[in-house]
């Protein structure tokens, strides 16, 4: 990840339900814990997807990447670190790493979410309050 761009923390466990024959977390949750964790770096930026969509803003995923090293598995808490690695146009940009308990990384992602206008379904700009609680951190 950017040396340049602050690094988000997000914590939570594998739940029970999220398991696998194998014991495993089934590699699909992963793109479910990594909404939760843009959702928490956006907060904590004071950018609320509730606010967005109050708005008349969409977020949806134009893509989604990812590489497992290691399995996660039940109970386990994981840490997502995750880090806005630009903000271009209608276009954000994310990647995440998350370790296990034992600060061993297991995946590697990354995700680009497109402004899109609820009204119209077209592409947008992001709104101004939200590129001026953004655009300074991240020039790119």
């Amino acid at each position: 990840m950017s040396e340049s761009h602050p690094t988000f923390t997000t914590e939570l466990r594998v739940r029970y339900a999220e398991t696998d024959r194998m014991g495993y977390c089934y590699y699909g949750n992963f793109a479910a814990y990594f909404e939760v964790a843009r959702v928490e770096a956006l907060r904590s930026l004071g950018v609320s997807y509730k606010d967005l969509e109050d708005d008349g803003v969409i977020l949806p995923v134009l893509d989604y990447e990812i590489k497992y090293f290691k399995p996660a598995y039940y109970d386990e808490k994981l840490r997502i670190e995750t880090v806005i690695d630009s903000l271009s146009g209608a276009r954000i940009h994310f990647t995440y790493k998350t370790f296990n308990e034992q600060g061993e990384q297991i995946n590697k992602a990354s995700t680009t979410l497109v402004f899109v206008s609820a009204e119209s379904q077209r592409p947008m700009a992001p709104p101004e309050d939200i590129a001026t609680r953004l655009f300074p951190a991240y020039n790119n």
